[in-house]
This record gives C-alpha cells, sequence and structure tokens, in this order.
C-alpha cells in the first residue's frame, strides 16, 4: 500500500509600504498578482481574494487540476 500525502499549493504573500502610507500585497509567483490596501491586513484579505480568482480561473480553462486548486495555502511574510 502506497502512502498519499496531501497536495499543497503554497503562495507567498510580500508587503511594503508606499511614502504616502499604502500597503502593496505582492504574489510573485502570479503574475501581476499584486493590490493595495490601506491597512495591511485589508491589502492580504484583497491579494488572497485576486489569487483564489487566478486560481479558479486557471482551473476552468484546465491549467491546474481540482486537487491542486482546492489546496492553496498562503504563507504570508512577517516583514514591512
Amino acid at each position: 500500500m502506497r502512502l498519499r500525502y496531501p497536495l499543497r499549493v503554497t503562495l507567498a504573500v510580500e508587503f511594503d509600504r508606499e511614502e504616502d502610507g499604502r500597503w502593496i500585497a505582492v504574489i510573485e509567483s502570479i503574475p501581476g498578482c499584486h493590490v493595495y490596501g490601506e491597512t495591511r491586513h485589508e491589502a492580504l484579505a484583497k491579494v488572497e481574494a485576486l489569487a483564489l480568482h487566478v486560481v479558479a480561473e486557471r482551473l476552468e480553462d484546465g491549467e491546474i487540476t481540482a486537487e491542486e486548486a482546492a489546496s492553496v495555502n498562503f504563507v504570508v511574510s512577517a516583514a514591512a
């Protein structure tokens, strides 16, 4: 019997703060996946929503499997 381990798709979220005080959240592994928020928490919520939208589109287009789409995990940087 072969052991099966759950597949995990990890998306790293990085942050920076603009001179005007806005936060930017970026997921480098998804081109164009960056958003601004007035707070770090708002930027995180927005970038997660955008990333999940991209994952759903990739699933719909057959670029990823349902198993991959269901196993998205966000890793949030402690920096900034």
